[in-house]
C-alpha cells in the first residue's frame, strides 16, 4: 500500500512542475529584438535586463558579432534587472504608472505591459520629452488613456507589477518611444516611425 502511495506522491509532484513550467513560460514569454545600428549585446543585455550569456544561449549565438536587421529572441525568464535611472519621487507616480499601462496595455500580455512601462521611462530620459513621468503620461494627446479618463481607472495587481518592473530596469521595447496597435490607427506620422519590436498587438517603434 505504500508503494502505491508514494508513486501517487511522485505523479503528483511531476504533474504541478509541469505545470508551473507551463504557465511560467505562458506569463514570461520571449519577445523578438531587431538589431539596429550601434547595437552591441552588451547594449542590449543592459537595456533590456538579460544577460549576454542568456541571449547568447537563447540564440545559439557562438560569437558577438551582430547584423543590422538580425531578429533575436530575449529571454524573458532570465532577467538581470539592472537600476532603472528614472527615479519615482512619490508612490504618486508609481500609481500613475501602473494606471497609464493598465489603461492602455490591460489586455496585452505581461511582457507587454512592461514595455509600455519602459516606453514611458525611455521618453523621461529622452531630452525631446518632459523630465517625469507625469510630465510624459499628461503631455498633450500623448497617450489616448488620459484623453478618454481611462487613466483615472484603479490599475490591477499585474499592470502594477509590470509598472515597478519596469522603473527596475526592464524594457522589453528595445528602447522604443513610441507604441500602437497597428489595427486601430492609420496615421501616417506614427507609421513613419521605424518600428524595432511588437509584442502582442502592440509594435514599438523610434
Amino acid at each position: 500500500m505504500w508503494k502505491i502511495r508514494t508513486v501517487i506522491l511522485i505523479l503528483s509532484m511531476i504533474i504541478i512542475t509541469g505545470l508551473t513550467v507551463f504557465f511560467g513560460e505562458t506569463t514570461l514569454a520571449d519577445w523578438r529584438y531587431t538589431i539596429r545600428r550601434g547595437d552591441t549585446l552588451f547594449k542590449i543585455a543592459r537595456r533590456t535586463g538579460v544577460t549576454v550569456r542568456a541571449i547568447k544561449n537563447r540564440n545559439g549565438l557562438t560569437s558577438n558579432r551582430l547584423r543590422i536587421g538580425q531578429r533575436i529572441m530575449i529571454p524573458s525568464g532570465v532577467t538581470n534587472r539592472s537600476s532603472r535611472r528614472v527615479g519615482v519621487r512619490h508612490s504618486g507616480e508609481l500609481d500613475l504608472l501602473a494606471r497609464v499601462i493598465h489603461a492602455e496595455a490591460g489586455a496585452e500580455p505581461y511582457v507587454g505591459k512592461v514595455a509600455v512601462g519602459g516606453v514611458i521611462l525611455n521618453r523621461v530620459q529622452n531630452r525631446k520629452f518632459p523630465k517625469t513621468v507625469a510630465g510624459v503620461i499628461y503631455q498633450p494627446h500623448a497617450f489616448e488613456s488620459v484623453s478618454n479618463g481611462f487613466i483615472n481607472r484603479p490599475a490591477n495587481a499585474s499592470s502594477r507589477k509590470a509598472a515597478r518592473d519596469a522603473l527596475a530596469g526592464w524594457d522589453p521595447s528595445g528602447g522604443a518611444l513610441y507604441f500602437f496597435n497597428p489595427a486601430k490607427t492609420n496615421s501616417r506620422w506614427i507609421w513613419a516611425r521605424r518600428i524595432i519590436n511588437r509584442i502582442g498587438k502592440h509594435v514599438f517603434s523610434l
